[in-house]
Formats: C-alpha cells, structure tokens, sequence
C-alpha cells in the first residue's frame, strides 16, 4: 500500500506525517502485505528522522521507499542510508525519467550493493521491458500498464478543462489494461 498524502515533493509538514502514520495503521488492519513511501529533507537527502518514525510504525511489514529515492542529491550515499535505516525494497528509475534512460546507475547502485532488492519503475512498457531487465540485475518491476477508455458521459461541455492543460482530458479515464500485464508478464518470465 502506497503512504502518500499528497502529491508533489517528498518533504512533508507534521499534519502530513500525522496523517501518513495514521494511513499506515489502517493499512495494517486491513489486512495489507507490506507498505511503501519515501521522505525527504529540504537539501535531497533521506529523511532519516522521519523514515525511522514511520518505519517503526509499519514494522513488521515489509518495506520499499518509493521514486523519492529519483529525487535525492546522491543516490549511492541515500542507497546506504536506506540499508542502514532497514528498508527492504527501493524502487527506482536510476535517477532519471525513465528506467531505461536511467539504466547506467541502476547498475551502479546494483553493483554496490546485494542485500537490497531494487525493483525497477518509470516509463515500463512492453515495448522496452525486455532490454531494461537484460541491461540490469533487476528480479522486480513496477509499471502502471494502463490504457485510456473512453469516458461513458454523453453530455461534454467542450467549454471547460479540469485542472492543468497538461492532465488527462476530462472524458478520457486511465485504467489496468490485463492485455498489457500479461504481455508483460510474459517478457519477465521468458528473461528472469
């Protein structure tokens, strides 16, 4: 279960860590398997003060701090400090906007360490899955393989934008496409 109180950067104020402890908590008597967020500090680094506090409330399920580890001034220095702080998972595009633009340092961060699994996000599609798991030491994989369906609204007021010019129009609705995880499925296997 993603713990994201908003969107945005990854330096929250105490209402927003209040709110993402008391997510975490439903979470867990809701039955789920294992958790996932991410915290920075002001200047790029992990939080480490924070990821301690909510670590502590999420154990003991299993962990992985999220694409804010995309966003840290040095990612080999943020990747110890997640190891030290018992973080089981990062997941990562090697810094960069997708993982397959990212390639070169997620091999590097692969290389300095083994006891951290770093499941592989941003930008995966079927198209490229097959090249970005030959080109690193990756076992996991985290896409959205989603489609657009048409909204089932008849009447549309051609008139009025919902939100940035850069959003999803508003009669256009993003969805899990079971095509597309299956194919994609069938890439990891035929490669792992």
């Amino acid at each position: 279960v993603m713990i994201r109180p908003r969107g945005g950067d990854f330096l929250y104020s105490d209402r927003e860590v209040e709110v993402m402890k008391a997510d975490i908590r439903l979470a867990k008597l809701h039955g789920a398997d294992g958790l996932v967020f991410g915290a920075l500090t002001e200047d790029g680094r992990i939080d480490t003060e924070l990821c301690t506090a909510l670590l502590a409330v999420c154990r003991p399920l299993p962990v992985t701090f999220h694409r804010a580890f995309d966003m840290v001034h040095d990612p080999l220095v943020a990747l110890e400090t997640l190891i030290s702080l018992g973080f089981e998972r990062v997941l990562t595009s090697g810094c960069d906007s997708s993982a397959l633009e990212g390639l070169s340092l997620i091999k590097r961060l692969a290389e300095q360490v083994s006891v951290l699994c770093a499941p592989l996000g941003g930008g995966i599609t079927e198209r490229n899955l097959q090249r970005i798991l030959e080109g690193s030491t990756a076992s996991e994989f985290h896409c959205s393989a989603r489609s657009a369906r048409d909204s089932g609204m008849k009447f549309r007021n051609p008139n009025v934008a919902m939100g940035a010019s850069f959003s999803a129009p508003e009669y256009s609705i993003k969805v899990a496409d079971v095509a597309k995880v299956r194919t994609l499925n069938a890439i990891a296997k035929n490669i792992l």
